[in-house]
């Protein structure tokens, strides 16, 4: 059987490493999809230097493919646009991901839809099978996988993710066209059962793996994990993020990642990154069990332009006057870490 395969130059980006944020949704008052924002942030993103872009992903919503609201098609579509329109102006390669979740008749249909788009993979979320077992979660992905490049998802479990253990890991690496994995369990030893299960599987050279644990940014980004497989000593390292957290101040990202890459004082990384946690814990609203999770991103944005408001589709979901006071603190704490100046001088070129 014939999958379908990567663009060479999207596969050699993709296993080099990139900045992947996870695009958020722009919605109006009324709760309906605000276009402007919407292409604006994906501007935004472009032209910070991020190497793809993932939508229809957790912090895009989930409840966009809930029929009554039908925004998963629409979003998809824009981002879509914005990309290749970008990538015939400057020439670049961007990588773009497209969420994939539901039971397996939901998600053939998602992959075949974005795959006719030209989404280049899928990033798989497995929260809807909570009961199966790894013969059924693996049956799933490998017919999934017939329509698109596969991108694992390890979701924590606090925002609905489920446990997936190193032997699912295993077999899951060695399904043909999976070829990424995004952890994000926000858990060290779940992130090193994903790590074992690749590098047991033999195909570590095939499959990149992608910082999700935005926890852990900075470590997970500066770690060689040392393994011995067969008997043999194995080397396997993560090569870039697809993170919630790198939806905003995404330019002063993409200048760290660089910055890691070209091989910056682990000292001073590993300081960095104890900030960059605490902003983090902020913008994710730790102290509630991450309730705010998506609001706190959104009121960043808010507080640039970049979105008109911290709308969610879930009415319930509201900022805390707690988490803003810690968002306040951390902007206040860590004024290099944002991209203010870089947002106000090209907003309005954005939003026209």
């Amino acid at each position: 059987m014939s999958f379908p395969e990567l663009p060479q130059e999207i596969s050699t980006a993709l296993h080099a490493g990139q900045v992947i944020p996870a695009h958020p949704l722009a919605l109006t008052a009324s709760r309906t999809l605000d276009e402007r924002h919407q292409r604006a942030l994906t501007r935004y993103y472009l032209d910070s230097g991020a190497g793809g872009i993932a939508i229809g992903v957790h912090t895009t919503q989930f409840e966009i493919r809930d029929p009554k609201i039908g925004l998963y098609k629409p979003v998809l579509k824009l981002a879509n646009e914005e990309i290749d329109a970008f990538v015939a102006k400057s020439g670049k390669p961007i990588i773009k991901i497209a969420g994939i979740a539901g039971r397996t008749e939901q998600a053939v249909k998602e992959a075949e839809f974005v795959a006719g788009l030209g989404y280049h993979a899928g990033l798989i979320s497995l929260a809807a099978l909570t009961h199966e077992d790894n013969e059924e979660l693996l049956k799933h992905c490998r017919t999934v996988s017939q329509a698109i490049p596969l991108i694992g998802f390890y979701l924590q479990r606090a925002v609905g993710g489920r446990k997936l253990d190193v032997n699912f890991w295993r077999e899951f690496s060695n399904i043909e066209n999976v070829v990424a994995i995004k952890m994000a369990p926000f858990n060290r030893y779940d992130t090193l059962d994903v790590v074992r299960g690749v590098a047991e599987s033999g195909r570590a050279d095939q499959i990149a793996l992608y910082t999700g644990n935005d926890d852990n940014i900075i470590a997970d980004l500066l770690t060689k994990y040392s393994l011995v497989v067969d008997k043999k000593p194995r080397q396997i390292e993560i090569v870039g993020g697809l993170l919630g957290h790198w939806a905003v101040w995404t330019k002063k990202v993409v200048e760290i990642f660089n910055n890691i890459k070209k091989g910056a004082s682990f000292s001073e990384l590993l300081t960095l990154g104890t900030q960059i946690t605490d902003c983090n814990a902020a913008f994710f609203d730790v102290a509630h069990d991450f309730s705010g999770c998506i609001v706190g991103i959104h009121e960043v944005l808010r507080k640039q332009g970049l979105l008109q408001g911290i709308w969610t589709l879930n009415p319930d979901e509201q900022l805390s006057a707690a988490q803003k006071e810690e968002i306040d603190r951390v902007y206040a704490a860590y004024p290099e870490l944002n991209d203010d100046d870089f947002v106000a001088e090209n907003l309005q070129r954005w939003l026209t």
